[in-house]
């Protein structure tokens, strides 16, 4: 075994030991390298093969911290059920009051023998004329409604956002994106053989020059972008900051991935009232109506169906036909419409309480989201205090789940609001903000 290993491997002993304690700040690299009588160069395998273990993490002008928690895979925790601590804070799925009943009568036509054997044949990703045109009234917004021909189905919007990006970006391509971003684009990039580039932001949004500055750098092969209801830091881009990004797009013909699964919560407008030709939206019905049964919807520009059709098809991610046959009853008898008007009023209630309960900390939210980005106060580190808020029985995602950029992971949290009972989520709030408190 390399001599860096062994040191590593003594270094991991302290910590399983207790001598080294979570939050514990270890020695500059130079430091360490003259104590223990190395190369600069030894020292920094060393600390990289710490971090490889997931035993520390090192910030750029900070230095490098034991963990308070084994590092964990923060893609699959936003979708699968990550902790058995009480009150999960981490998932985020909304569940409107009523909602089974409301559900239940548009599946029960769908049980009649003759009708279960229809919807049980294959779909294909352009679905069927009638979800077609049930998808274009649910996606519509001002000023753009796409056409039931732009229109391709997968089993979720995870996979249309891999689809999306499957047929735009060929192994080894970069993928400029906001410098915190949905963490499972992270893992369908690694995935995919696809470099992530962080664009540089203000409280409005990415900023235009950042764009064409990365793309002079080497070439930006598309756009990953949430510009309405940004998770997790609720940042809606304006209009006018969508017209400057729509003309550095254009001018450098840069497609657009546009991820817009929490728009219902909001009435902005779509990207692609100003790209058209460039932007493919992403949605889905997982937050809208519930994430057992679910639709990915991708609206991509005309001279683009067929390809984004075969990255469907080779990616094995097409849309069941019994949930489109759901999902086309669901808009028609109006029962997403009232799903949408409730958890709107549900997300509301709960910015409410946040508000309420953690006035005066650093709160980054909308009053229209289902999460808040928690910038924690000193000392306060985002992995302290996840261990922290375990030790109560109170899960959330730490900053660095969403960072592009490992060396530079924010001292923040983000808090779901939207998959626990109203008076835990309460409990929970006055928990936490308590925990500060105490930790200053």
């Amino acid at each position: 075994m390399d001599d860096y290993r062994l040191l590593a491997d003594r270094i991991a002993d302290d910590i399983a030991a207790g001598l080294l304690r979570p939050g514990e700040r270890l020695p500059p690299q130079r430091v360490f390298a003259r104590r223990r009588g190395i190369a600069g160069s030894t020292a920094g395998r060393v600390y990289g093969e710490l971090v490889r273990r997931g035993l520390v993490v090192g910030e750029v002008g900070r230095g490098t911290f034991v963990r308070a928690t084994p590092v964990m895979s923060y893609g699959r925790q936003l979708v699968e059920a990550a902790t058995a601590a009480p009150v999960n804070l981490e998932l985020n799925y909304p569940s409107a009051p009523g909602q089974s009943e409301l559900l239940a009568p548009a599946l029960a036509p769908l049980l009649r023998p003759d009708v279960l054997t229809e919807a049980l044949r294959p779909a294909a990703a352009t679905g069927t004329a009638p979800a077609r045109e049930a998808a274009v009234g649910l996606l519509a917004t001002p000023g753009w409604r796409p056409a039931p021909a732009q229109l391709l189905f997968t089993g979720n919007a995870r996979q249309a956002i891999a689809a999306a990006l499957a047929s735009l970006v060929r192994p080894g391509g970069r993928v400029g994106v906001e410098p915190l971003t949905y963490p499972l684009v992270k893992e369908i990039a690694g995935r995919l053989g696809v470099t992530l580039v962080p664009l540089a932001a203000d409280e409005r949004g990415p900023l235009p020059q950042s764009i064409a500055a990365a793309h002079r750098s080497a070439r930006l092969s598309a756009l990953y972008l949430q510009p309405t209801l940004h998770n997790p830091t609720s940042v809606t881009v304006d209009e006018a900051r969508r017209r400057e990004l729509a003309g550095v797009v254009g001018d450098l013909g840069i497609p657009v991935v546009e991820d817009r699964i929490w728009s219902f919560l909001s009435d902005a407008e779509s990207f692609a009232v100003h790209a058209p030709e460039l932007t493919h939206v992403v949605d889905g019905l997982s937050k809208r109506v519930a994430p057992g049964l679910t639709v990915g919807f991708l609206v991509v520009p005309r001279d683009r169906v067929e390809a984004v059709a075969a990255a469907i098809r080779s990616g094995g991610w097409s849309a069941g036909r019994f949930a489109l046959e759901a999902a086309v009853r669901w808009c028609g008898d109006g029962t997403v419409a009232r799903l949408v008007e409730g958890k709107r009023e549900d997300a509301a209630r709960r910015q409410r309480l946040v508000a309420r309960h953690l006035d005066g900390f650093g709160i980054r939210s909308d009053p229209r989201a289902y999460y808040a980005w928690w910038e924690l106060p000193a000392p306060w580190r985002a992995d302290t205090f996840t261990a922290a808020a375990a030790e109560h029985g109170i899960a959330v995602t730490p900053g660095p789940a969403f960072a592009v950029d490992p060396a530079r992971t924010p001292d923040a949290v983000r808090l779901g609001l939207a998959s626990v009972p109203e008076p835990d989520l309460e409990r929970a709030l006055r928990t936490l903000a308590d925990v500060v408190r105490g930790g200053m």
